[in-house]
């Protein structure tokens, strides 16, 4: 049996990933979140690892808040680079193959078609930029690495855009939501069953690759919500407004869509569209 250590467990990717675990005895999967194992210290990741014999590592752990991030600068850094840092320096000593999370913020969202993994990176806010390093750092140190870029992750665990508005939905007569941001939603769900296939299907071998997942199809955050409202069977209008009326204090992708071809490619990875995941998560929600 392969032992897997799943960083930042309690997240809504590590959960969707818990909750899919039992479907692998193959692996015998080691859960941590912050209060177990702190990434930020390289002598806590060091220990964890010693007679942890660890295949692989999924990194799930990550400084998210993406506005706040832009005046907590120090903290955003130290857990979306010097974290990956040091999983990346012990993952190597190790021979563990690091499976590592990041996101469409590492583009500038300027782009008018899908975007592939060697497109320039040009992050335009400092949490893009912290995880554009964290990427760096896993490629530049690990043999065996995957980089995950995602967009637009929800999960019927943890905090997200659904649930913040279907929330919202119940409570007033209308919204506005922005309709000048275009790109995928990714239920976790998927993405954890695509992170363990890939697992299994690249078995032992050297791999310094990036990656693109997130569901099937092309939408606004405005079509996101009007469509949540509609299959959550919530009586709210939603109005559209632009990116404008709605200041942040960190810019977000205008365009981040993500061309997926690789992943598909490489891995034989089936992927959902995105209505599909989102009924199945009010599903989920609803049960």
């Amino acid at each position: 049996m392969s032992n897997i250590l799943v960083t930042g467990s309690n997240g809504q990717l590590g959960s969707e990933i818990r909750a899919i675990a039992k479907d692998y005895p193959q692996f015998n999967f080691v859960f941590t979140d912050v209060d177990e194992l702190d990434l930020t210290s390289f002598s806590a990741v060091e220990k964890t690892f010693k007679g942890g014999n660890f295949y692989a590592c999924i990194n799930c752990a990550a400084y998210t808040a993406v506005d706040k991030a832009e005046d907590d600068q120090e903290l955003a850094m130290l857990i979306n680079f010097i974290a990956v840092e040091n999983l990346a320096t012990i993952c190597q000593a190790n021979n563990t193959f690091l499976v590592h999370v990041s996101t469409d913020y590492v583009f500038s969202g300027l782009h008018y078609k899908p975007y592939e993994e060697t497109d320039p990176v040009s992050p335009d806010s400092y949490y893009g930029l912290t995880k554009l390093k964290g990427e760096e750092a896993a490629l530049s140190i690990c043999d065996k690495a995957a980089i995950l870029r995602t967009s637009w992750l929800y999960s019927s665990f943890g905090n997200n855009f659904v649930k913040t508005m279907m929330r919202l939905g119940k409570e007033r007569d209308e919204l506005g939501v922005v309709v000048d941001q275009v790109g995928t939603p990714t239920y976790a769900a998927d993405l954890a069953q695509a992170i363990i296939s890939i697992i299994i299907k690249n078995g032992n071998k050297n791999i310094k690759q990036v990656y693109h997942y997130s569901n099937e199809g092309v939408i606004s955050w405005y079509d996101f919500a009007k469509a949540i409202m509609h299959h959550g069977n919530i009586d709210c209008k939603v109005n559209a407004i632009e990116s404008k009326d709605f200041p942040a204090k960190a810019n977000r992708p205008f365009y981040s869509v993500l061309n997926k071809a690789k992943i598909k490619h490489d891995f034989k990875i089936e992927i959902p569209y995105w209505q599909d995941s989102l009924k199945k998560m009010l599903t989920k929600l609803e049960n």
